[in-house]
């Protein structure tokens, strides 16, 4: 964080009218480059600031989803104040519950994933769910998704770029798997819809009780994404019981729901989103010296597997047994000295 960058958030926090007394600490980083600091205020209330540096990050998507959002009766945080040419937001604090400090403290797996689950029935049934400007998530952008893993896993396994031929020929398969698909139903689609991302509020009742967070890039697309986000997550196993239970609970509680084709997109854009995350972890780690990504790599890896099963993914699977049969052996190490 440069000096001029610092300057330019305190003046923000000056312009905002916050307290000089108020005390301000800086939160734990994540993937993106977007850095959060709890601001204190003297009379005990706290808020969050959001430093999203404009070379890397838009802000003005988050604050579009969030109002949308929030409009719906889902609990978005409040946007308080903005400054959006240099990338700055206060917003309102959710506290620390995040799902997954609540799962690690022993807190009923259970009824967590049945408030995340409720929380996209609320919003795949919303008449005004799509009713927001934002793109498609068209087979154009799950391939540019899909791509990320021959562009930086393909690298680090076999020490060098994947040939041109061979991506498209990859890019060839997912196309020939997404053009086969039925037509879904279409939603907003937060796109990062995990335990991380999710927050329980213990102050408030029913979905609303579920905090939503990082949904800055949302896109309108195949309900079945988010789903396949949340039980089937990169950085925590879940059982299969849980898993089916969970889907279970959303059919009989959304409407206009034809499962077999559901079920199709749910398999392969899971599969989609595996093979996207390998890339990104990996990605994470080489570019952005972040090796802690790493050790989710093989969960992911296996349920990539799993799901080459599904004839629908033909293609996919085909492709990596003839070019990359070897894919989830886990050769990538953490560093010690990380």
């Amino acid at each position: 964080m440069t000096k001029k960058r610092s300057q330019k958030r305190q003046q923000f926090i000056e312009n905002s009218g916050i307290a000089a007394q108020s005390i301000i600490t800086q939160l734990p980083c994540d993937a993106s480059f977007r850095h959060y600091y709890r601001i204190m205020k003297p009379d005990g209330q706290s808020i969050m600031l959001m430093d999203a540096p404009p070379e890397k990050e838009d802000i003005r998507p988050f604050i579009c989803v969030a109002k949308h959002l929030v409009s719906m009766e889902l609990s978005a945080p409040l946007i308080l104040a903005s400054d959006e040419e240099n990338g700055f937001l206060l917003i309102e604090d959710f506290g620390n519950d995040t799902y997954t400090q609540l799962l690690n403290r022993g807190v009923s797996e259970k009824q967590l994933y049945e408030t995340a689950i409720d929380v996209l029935i609320k919003l795949h049934n919303h008449p005004k769910a799509t009713d927001i400007k934002l793109p498609s998530y068209d087979t154009n952008a799950l391939l540019e998704e899909a791509v990320i893993l021959p562009d930086w896993y393909w690298p680090e396994i076999k020490q060098t770029s994947c040939p041109h031929e061979i991506r498209n020929d990859y890019l060839v398969a997912w196309e020939t798997v997404f053009n086969e698909l039925g037509e879904p139903k279409q939603s907003l689609v937060l796109r990062d819809y995990h335990v991380d991302n999710l927050m329980l509020l213990q102050n408030r009742k029913g979905v609303r009780a579920c905090g939503l967070l990082d949904f800055q890039d949302a896109l309108i697309g195949p309900c079945a994404y988010d789903l396949a986000s949340l039980l089937e997550d990169a950085r925590r196993d879940i059982s299969s019981e849980l898993s089916q239970n969970m889907l279970e609970r959303y059919f009989e509680g959304t409407d206009g729901l034809e499962r077999d084709t559901f079920y199709e997109w749910y398999r392969v854009l899971g599969a989609q989103r595996h093979a996207k995350v390998v890339g990104i972890f990996t990605r994470l780690f080489r570019r952005d010296d972040k090796p802690l990504y790493l050790k989710h790599i093989p969960r992911v890896l296996k349920l990539l597997k799993n799901h080459m099963r599904a004839p629908g993914l033909t293609p996919v699977r085909e492709w990596f047994e003839k070019y990359l049969p070897d894919y989830t052996q886990p050769i990538i190490a953490v560093p010690e000295d990380k």
